[in-house]
């Protein structure tokens, strides 16, 4: 009976992982599928991130296996379709807690199910024609005395024929601060070298440390996304927990998230918030007017602002006590001193740009309107003359223009007029603000901005593309000021940034990478405790190629499991110590059985 019944379950899975593999070639399947009522198979491939990454480098499609979670109609649904696959999207509750392991007894028990379809030796399964099915990771709850959290398999090949098969396994403890469970070098190595019958063995070195953390300004705390890591790799290792060398191969990881009142282009992130708010507004007809930047009215703003430019038509005022450029200056960023040198604000703007920072204020339709009535009845009486940019396509630009010539034609200041004409001068100002820094500082020429500040797309468009400038700004003053970042190495990092926003929407959660050297970041983790440290330990070659793995890191390795199940020693510290960094400790080996 037991015979019978793997046979039969044999099939059952391999004609399910088959038909998921077939599907996955065209698309990878939206919903997960299950197996056996409790098993819930995903297919993980192209762009989607591997939960395995950190110990098993395979770069094609995979299948991950974890415990379905059932809702109360789920024996229901599985007897009213006994021929079809449950999709397990209809059996989850709706609130998705996160993924749920199986137990080891039953991960062990598909591996075996799986090895066997994978077995061509196996014929009394009836399989005509066996396909090399992807490599298959289970997720497991730690419930055996390894702590075991994942396990998995992999098919070995030569050509189209499988010859055997690699089992991975997985083990997680912790966390502990107490350095006395860490692993020794020698050891390890031993261990490898009389587990697989090897006389030599190879290392390699990874090392993750956060710099942004280490680099953080005062001792302010906010709540923020952002992130940057450096990512360290290198040959030969000699201890546990060394400091990477020089020599090794860097990558920079930046994630940032905009708005941080910290940062010192904190002040034009308000302002771009304005304009958000204007573009949502021409859209919904709705306009949530946020807090004022001045605490002027805008209004009062605008009214000085014409009777200073009609007195200086009058003759009046040429010279005062006040400095012309102050007076006209706009406040967009309130620039930190120590970044002054990169960015600044523009000393040429003209009366469209000027009149933006005034209306930054409005905090009402109203008050929309009556700053517009001003300018308007200004430009129509012939009281001022002022100049602007040439290029501009502006509403209150073409105003502007056909007052030279003592006429200009009505403009109804009603429904969404007043917003599209506000919105269209802030556009025109941003985009001047960001060219003029990345051309200023020579990261980027005309040519390249073009796509960001063209105006042959609507205007929700171009607000979604001056989004994108303003991120990018803030990763290069975030590294400027934080990693006292150069030319050389800002230059390469807004191609790499520049290139994702002409194909991709604004994403704050992306990673950007920048190769480095470690050296120009060495300062800022040298005395820190890393947050990832692991070596990996190889022998042989190829398909023969098999791989120990320990490390130890600041967050559990796997989001399956938490430090309430993944070990024995949660609440260890070293002398009593909480400055001590706590680590979770884990370990990933392989076998191979090959098939005769």
């Amino acid at each position: 009976m037991a015979a019978e019944w793997r046979r039969r379950a044999a099939a059952e899975l391999y004609g399910r992982l088959l038909r998921i593999y077939e599907e996955g070639r065209e698309s990878t399947p939206e919903h997960p599928c299950l197996f056996e009522t409790d098993v819930e198979i995903c297919l993980i491939g192209g762009s989607r991130k591997s939960p395995i990454e950190r110990f098993w480098n395979g770069n094609n499609m995979m299948y991950i296996l974890q415990k379905a979670r059932h809702n109360e109609e789920s024996d229901a649904m599985e007897e009213s379709k006994p021929d079809d696959a449950i999709y397990a999207s209809e059996l989850l509750p709706k609130e998705n807690s996160g993924p749920v392991a199986l137990s080891v007894r039953r991960a062990k028990q598909l591996i075996s199910l799986y090895t066997m379809v994978q077995n061509p030796n196996m014929t009394h399964l009836n399989i005509s024609d066996l396909v090399v099915l992807p490599p298959l990771w289970i997720r497991c709850d730690g419930s055996d005395p390894e702590h075991t959290c994942w396990l998995g398999a992999e098919p070995l090949k030569a050509g189209n024929k499988i010859t055997g098969i690699n089992f991975y396994m997985v083990t997680c403890d912790g966390p502990t601060a107490d350095k006395t469970y860490f692993a020794n070098l020698e050891e390890l190595k031993m261990a490898h070298k009389m587990k697989h019958h090897s006389s030599i063995v190879v290392t390699k070195g990874f090392a993750q440390y956060e710099l942004i953390r280490a680099a953080v300004i005062e001792d302010t705390i906010v709540e923020s996304e952002s992130n940057i890591y450096v990512d360290i790799t290198w040959n030969t290792v000699d201890k546990i927990l060394e400091t990477p060398p020089l020599v090794s191969a860097a990558t920079l990881n930046i994630t940032l998230e905009s708005g941080d009142p910290r940062s010192p282009v904190y002040q034009l992130y308000r302002e771009l918030q304005f304009l958000l708010a204007l573009a949502e507004g021409l859209k919904t007809s709705v306009t949530e007017w946020p807090e004022p930047l001045e605490s002027e009215s805008a209004v009062e703003l605008v009214q000085e602002f014409l009777t200073d430019l009609k007195k200086k038509l009058d003759g009046y005022c040429i010279s005062g006590s006040k400095n012309e450029t102050e007076k006209i200056k706009c406040d967009t960023a309130a620039v930190d001193s120590s970044i002054k040198s990169i960015f600044s604000e523009r000393g040429d703007l003209d009366f469209a740009e000027q009149l933006w920072c005034k209306m930054r204020s409005v905090s009402s339709y109203q008050e929309l309107i009556e700053c517009f009535t001003l300018i308007i009845k200004s430009l129509e009486h012939g009281e001022i003359q002022p100049w602007i940019h040439q290029g501009s396509s502006s509403l209150l630009s073409k105003l502007i223009q056909q007052s030279y010539h003592g006429k200009i034609e009505v403009v109804s200041l009603s429904g969404i007029t007043p917003i599209q004409m506000l919105l269209e001068i802030g556009l025109d100002k941003m985009k001047k603000d960001y060219v003029s820094f990345f051309i200023g500082q020579e990261l980027a020429t005309l040519t390249y901005l073009d796509y960001f500040i063209s105006t042959s797309v609507d205007l929700q468009e171009q607000v979604h593309r001056v989004q994108k400038l303003h991120h990018m700004l803030e990763i290069m003053v975030s590294c400027t000021v934080l990693l006292q970042f150069k030319h050389e190495n800002l230059f390469p990092l807004t191609q790499i940034c520049m290139k994702y926003y002409k194909e991709n929407p604004l994403n704050e959660k992306h990673v950007f990478q920048l190769p480095i050297r470690p050296a120009l970041v060495k300062k800022f983790y040298q005395n820190d405790h890393p947050e990832i440290w692991k070596v990996d330990i190889s022998s042989g070659h190829g398909q023969k190629e098999v791989k120990t793995t320990w490390q130890v890191s600041t967050n559990p390795p796997v989001k399956h499991m938490t430090s309430n199940n993944t070990g024995l020693f949660s609440d260890s510290t070293v002398n009593g110590s909480s400055e001590e960094r706590m680590y979770f400790i884990t370990m990933a080996k392989c076998s191979q059985v090959h098939f005769t």
